[in-house]
């Protein structure tokens, strides 16, 4: 049956990794490949925009860093988990992406010597995190879309919202999407597809996300077939601007900032004395929930209970030149200036180690599909991911998958065709079950309640009481009446598609509950109470969670361990 559509690769996502995947595509396949990219925003709102502090890569092996050097901060970073032949793909690439948008006009920070500068981060033996001022996300976006908009064979669907993969007998034949602006659903073939969607988002009500991101990419690659990998391993940086969650970069103490309590103790001495604020993201956050819990927070705005992020020992100039964007949320925000008094902060919510489950290359195990980006788990995460990790990820990742998916297109010459019966089925449940049907409960209150939950079982530290509890909840929320669609109108109708995410994000939501049950130890992310060691024997292996109609089911593999044995993990 004939396609509303039909494009060579399908990239389905507009952030850091699809642009990368978009360009590599089409530059394989110049004048013999159509690219699509489908991004249910505008391409530059999607969610890389928001990154902040930095892209890591060895730039000056002479100088003391190197290759052997990032490998292991990022194994050891992992708690042991990442696939350790992944890691080190990982960091020979990374210095060729950040050339490679050098080339392309990206206007990194530079040394006195005209080098591009770095700093550093997390968990970092020496300073790799190139910048851009605090708005590296920002230019690397900007970079990538004006270099996607010189290839005449990438064509830009915007406001088109990926609701379903066409998949038959294991194959990718392609997707079907809501185009916002019409309400029309359309089927589109495709000979290859590039998920880069992004990770799980507002899973929880205090988190970094845009509000539009949400699991969708997660979702349809899990009902497609796709195993979900070590989706327990929620990360949550340490320091979110209170009230509003809005990111604080990491870059913030990487330039010199310090965590202070209410007594204006620089608390990090006592978790982790060597690297103190620069411990990796999992400790710091940990050591912050126990300063709050156990009496020493600070009174933020709200009654919050938060800590001190303290950048007044920078200096303005140091402040207005390279944290100028913190400057300006915390100003327009909170309403106080960094130059002059500490920030609020607390942990929240901000990336997901887990996602589609890919080899090496990128592939799933859907046939002529690939997954790049934080939708992706490759892994090179693991259990904890160091921050200027992800962007590189998702630039060297997108460029591998471009390459891959144009290669397959180029080595298949045969026509695709698509089974409508897939559109055919979302198109009922959209226009018969959804549209002009007054939900009998707001399915905004469920979204917060769902919100809450995760808030509450699955945080910082979680049990298998809490867990057990959650999953009680999620399954209770799903079986609630609140699917309906008061707005019938099928132009720009936000209502209809917010419904369709909240669908997406139950079903993800009890992937990582159950996931993170199964789990009976600690490592990276992951904090069991009632399981507070990490246990080697039973546990270094990741999670892989396969779709049932009664809920995922549950395997295990081993990682990929070539170098670096698992030892106690101390900074």
């Amino acid at each position: 049956m004939g396609a509303d559509l039909d494009v060579d690769v399908a990239v389905i996502g507009s952030g850091l990794a699809g642009l990368r995947a978009a360009i590599e595509a089409a530059r394989v396949g110049r004048e013999k490949i159509v690219v699509g990219v489908f991004t249910k925003t505008q391409v530059m709102r999607s969610h890389s925009v928001s990154a902040e502090g930095g892209t890591a890569a060895v730039l000056y092996p002479e100088e003391g860093d190197s290759l052997q050097s990032h490998m292991y901060d990022t194994v050891k970073g992992s708690d042991f988990l990442a696939d350790q032949d992944a890691v080190e793909l990982f960091v020979k690439k990374a210095p060729e992406e950040i050339l490679q948008l050098e080339r392309w006009g990206m206007p990194w920070a530079r040394r006195d010597d005209g080098k591009i500068a770095q700093r550093f981060f997390g968990g970092q033996s020496f300073p790799r995190a190139c910048y851009a001022e605090d708005k590296v996300g920002f230019f690397e976006m900007s970079t990538l879309y004006d270099t996607a908009l010189k290839y005449d064979n990438i064509h830009f669907y915007p406001e088109w919202a990926a609701v379903s993969l066409l998949v038959e007998n294991g194959k990718f034949k392609g997707l079907v999407a809501l185009e916002l602006k019409t309400g029309k659903i359309h089927t589109v073939s495709a000979k290859a597809g590039v998920l880069a969607t992004g990770g799980a988002g507002r899973l929880y009500s205090f988190a970094t996300f845009g509000y539009s991101s949400t699991p969708d990419g997660l979702y349809i690659a899990y009902r497609a077939g796709a195993p979900l990998k070590d989706m327990e391993f929620v990360q949550f940086h340490p320091t979110g601007l209170v009230p509003s969650g809005i990111l604080i970069t990491e870059a913030a103490r990487g330039e010199g900032g310090i965590l202070t309590n209410a007594n204006g103790e620089r608390f990090m001495k006592r978790y982790a004395p060597e690297k103190m604020e620069l411990a990796p993201r999992d400790i710091v956050s940990r050591a912050m929930y126990n300063e709050i819990a156990e009496g020493r927070g600070v009174e933020g705005p709200g009654g919050v209970k938060c800590l001190h992020l303290d950048l007044t020992v920078l200096g303005a100039e140091k402040i207005k030149k390279k944290l100028a964007g913190i400057r300006e949320y915390c100003m327009r925000l909170a309403g106080i200036d960094p130059i002059d008094e500490p920030i609020p902060v607390r942990p929240v919510a901000h990336y997901y180690m887990g996602g589609v489950d890919t080899n090496i290359g990128g592939a799933t195990a859907v046939k002529g599909l690939w997954a790049a980006g934080e939708v992706a788990c490759v892994s090179i995460n693991g259990a904890n991911r160091l921050g200027s990790n992800s962007t590189t990820e998702c630039l060297v990742w997108g460029a591998i998958t471009g390459k891959a998916a144009a290669e397959h297109v180029l080595a298949n010459h045969n026509q695709t065709t698509v089974n409508k019966s897939d559109a055919a089925a979302i198109e009922k449940h959209i226009y018969d079950e959804l549209l002009g049907k007054a939900p009998k409960e707001n399915p905004y209150d469920i979204r917060q309640e769902l919100q809450t939950t995760m808030e509450q079982t699955c945080h910082i530290y979680r049990e298998e009481k809490s867990l057990l509890q959650g999953i009680d909840a999620v399954r209770k929320i799903r079986q609630k009446l609140f699917r309906g669609v008061v707005d019938s109108s099928r132009y720009y109708n936000t209502n209809l598609m917010n419904v369709l995410e909240i669908e997406m994000m139950i079903e993800v939501a009890e992937v990582i509950l159950i996931s993170a049950l199964n789990r009976k130890e600690s490592r990276g992310a992951h904090a069991r109470l009632d399981y507070p060691k990490r246990d080697d024997v039973n546990f270094l292996k990741h999670t892989l969670a396969y779709y049932t109609e009664d809920g995922p089911r549950i395997e295990y593999i081993s990682p990929v361990i070539t170098e670096y044995a698992p030892t106690e993990r101390r900074y």
